[in-house]
């Protein structure tokens, strides 16, 4: 049975495109040392050692390795860092699931190669996570075997066993597989199809030695799936299916481990995995979960980034897990030698990270720097020391949880600061607040969303993802905004890079754009939805446009929830009035344009949703779903080059129409005006 138990994780790469031995031509020592010097590199790296994502790739060489040269001297050596490097992310993630995988490795690697010196390295490494080398039924197939010596009986039919067992592995790589495809966590249709494998364990031998385990794992995978979802139904069936094994395998190991999932049941964090990330991730997945190793659940404050220009400076603030904080506006002290204002935010129950860099220089005409420490021994305080601002917010987002601050000048006299664009008299009867405020477009932020590692949707036709497809759409839309109306363009990504969804909004500030597009594709469970909507921001008590919003923000429909009643506070500064009117225009002539070329073009019309890429824009600003890239028909038009045409040709019409509609009244002179005397 050893030679069928190989590591799910392992068998995937066996047959997939990991094994850059088979595909390059490199042997394993130079495939071994291509992983090292990767591995070297994460290592000199604290700051990406926190995404899930550098950890599996460097896992992944190392794998390839053994997959390549099983039997030969280097699979050993691969076998074993493979585990190491699953512990080592364990010390980031604590996930059971990565401490669990590092377990069976290295027992594989005592197994599989007992002459090897390697042996003897993975025996330390399981001494040193408190379990006997040999096996003391600690791994989910140790205690059904356990549970079998325990009963002193087989099932009658001992070929029914051993179908359960080979069902538990099938069970097990798929599960496996699902935790480390972040992207695919928002989707319940994967997580049901592990639960289904699980319980079918249980049902090829519900007396036998691997039913326990597979109920077991049943229970944990709906636990695993409320942690994404936050239904009570998915809640409340993890802890009956704990009670059933209490109440019907009380001899099994498995027993004391759903008493323990029952009697402390730790409460569901609230930032769960992004990508939903493919990093969507997808939006990127964070390792981090603010558990530390004595368990006290603390949260670290990893890292600060900021965007600026001399009107408006974007601070974010990257923690391991959500925590409370407060934040506060200190004056001057010229007593105390403080000179400057300060802002400063608290993180409750916090510790600072050891390699985040402390002291940023930031000197644009608004902030002077930002400056993090340990204030009290479980509070870290970052303090932005402030030159001169006009107002500022503080919002938090979440998977991963960040605290955001953004701070805004005086502006300037014109939208974009070019001083050839003429004044407008604000006294003017004729000339109302909306148009008042829209003085002029020039410049034209497009996001083509997600990217890099954040696949986003995947499309109905195999193989084509949302982070490409709108891509094409962006690069042909900037040209014919170039070509036809006049404005300058620049995008969020030049290429499939990743970008959070908050640096979106900081490029399209700091580049003083006057309008921010991002484009999209939507997707459905439902394969058979279909149609075009445009977004703005704003409050929503909708369903779908919460689900929409969920999707794109790379979290759950119950965090959106919860951001909507921090809202209030952003939208004094969000054009909700402007973007509304923009959303509408490019609405109208995107599907009309359509509808003329192309049957059964569905007008889901315009909607609004508490979108991350939104917040704290500063320009008019929408979402633009093109079409649903799960529907079998509107992916192949997406990847259709005409098609793109005419999306950009409805775009760039609405954009023209907004234009036309809130271009302010020329200033006439009182020499030029018959009957006023001047």
């Amino acid at each position: 049975m050893n030679k069928r138990v190989i590591i799910p994780v392992l068998l995937i790469c066996c047959l997939g495109v990991f094994c850059s031995c088979a595909t390059t031509g490199a042997t394993p020592s130079q495939t071994y040392f291509e992983a090292e010097n990767s591995y070297k590199k994460l290592q000199d790296q604290p700051q990406k050692q926190k995404y899930r994502s550098y950890w599996l790739k460097c896992i992944q060489q190392f794998e390839s390795v053994y997959a390549a040269d099983k039997v030969g001297k280097w699979a050993a050596a691969g076998l074993f860092m493979s585990g190491k490097l699953y512990r080592e992310m364990y010390g980031q993630s604590y996930k059971a699931a990565d401490r669990n995988t590092a377990e069976t490795i290295f027992r594989q690697v005592v197994r599989e190669f007992p002459e090897s010196a390697y042996r003897a390295k993975a025996e330390q490494e399981l001494k040193a996570m408190g379990v006997k080398p040999s096996g003391d039924g600690k791994s989910a197939r140790g205690k059904a075997e356990l549970d079998l010596k325990r009963t002193g009986s087989r099932p009658a039919d001992a070929g029914t066993a051993e179908k359960a067992a080979r069902q538990y592995v099938k069970a097990e790589s798929a599960y496996n597989a699902l935790k480390a495809a972040s992207g695919k966590h928002k989707y319940r249709t994967y997580w049901l199809d592990c639960i289904r494998k699980f319980e079918a364990v249980h049902d090829l031998d519900p007396e036998g030695p691997w039913a326990a385990a597979g109920l077991y794992m049943t229970a944990q995978t709906y636990r695993d799936l409320y942690s994404h979802s936050y239904k009570p139904s998915d809640r409340q069936a993890a802890d009956d299916i704990f009670r059933r094994i209490v109440r019907e395998y009380p001899s099994s190991d498995y027993r004391g481990r759903a008493e323990a999932a029952l009697g402390n049941a730790p409460q569901v964090a609230k930032d769960t995995i992004r990508g939903l990330t493919s990093g969507a991730t997808t939006s990127g997945e964070i390792v981090s979960s603010g558990a530390t190793a004595n368990g006290s659940g603390m949260a670290t404050v990893t890292g600060i980034r900021y965007w600026s220009n001399p009107e408006y400076t974007r601070i974010v603030i990257d923690a391991s897990r959500e925590t409370g904080f407060q934040n506060n506006l200190l004056n001057k002290d010229p007593s105390q030698n403080k000179l400057h204002q300060r802002l400063y935010v608290d993180f409750a129950n916090s510790r600072l990270g050891e390699r985040i860099e402390k002291m940023i220089p930031i000197d644009d005409t608004l902030l002077k720097d930002v400056r993090a420490g340990q204030y009290t021994s479980d509070t870290v305080r970052v303090v932005v020391d402030i030159k001169s601002f006009e107002n500022y917010n503080i919002f938090s987002l979440k998977n991963p949880f960040r605290i955001v601050i953004d701070v805004r000048g005086k502006a300037q006299s014109t939208a974009s600061g070019d001083p050839s664009i003429p004044s407008i008299d604000w006294n003017t009867p004729n000339v109302s607040i909306a148009r008042q405020l829209a003085l002029g477009v020039r410049r034209i932020v497009i996001d083509p969303g997600h990217g890099g590692k954040d696949c986003g949707a995947p499309g109905a036709v195999r193989g084509i993802h949302e982070k490409h497809v709108v891509m094409e759409i962006a690069q042909k839309l900037a040209k014919k905004i170039r070509d036809e109306i006049g404005c300058e363009v620049f995008f969020t990504r030049h290429g499939d890079e990743y970008l959070t969804l908050e640096e979106r909004t900081a490029i399209a500030n700091t580049e003083k754009a006057d309008l921010f597009i991002s484009i999209h594709a939507n997707a459905s469970r439902n394969q058979n939805a279909y149609g075009i909507e445009t977004y703005f921001l704003n409050l929503t008590t909708d369903n779908e446009s919460i689900a929409v919003a969920a999707r794109e923000n790379a979290t759950s429909e119950k965090n959106i929830s919860e951001l909507q009643t921090i809202l209030n506070d952003l939208m004094r500064n969000a054009k909700v009035n402007e973007s509304s009117r923009l959303a509408t225009y490019v609405q109208g002539e995107l599907c009309g344009g359509l509808a003329k070329k192309y049957p059964q073009i569905n007008n889901k019309g315009v909607k609004q949703a508490p979108f991350y890429v939104l917040l704290g824009a500063q320009m008019p600003a929408i979402l633009v779903e093109t079409a649903f890239i799960s529907n079998s028909r509107e992916c192949r038009r997406l990847m259709d080059r005409k098609y793109q045409e005419k999306i950009c040709d409805g775009i760039v019409q609405g954009i023209r129409r907004y234009i036309d509609d809130t271009r302010p009244t020329p200033f006439i002179s009182t020499e030029a005006t018959p009957g006023i005397n001047p």
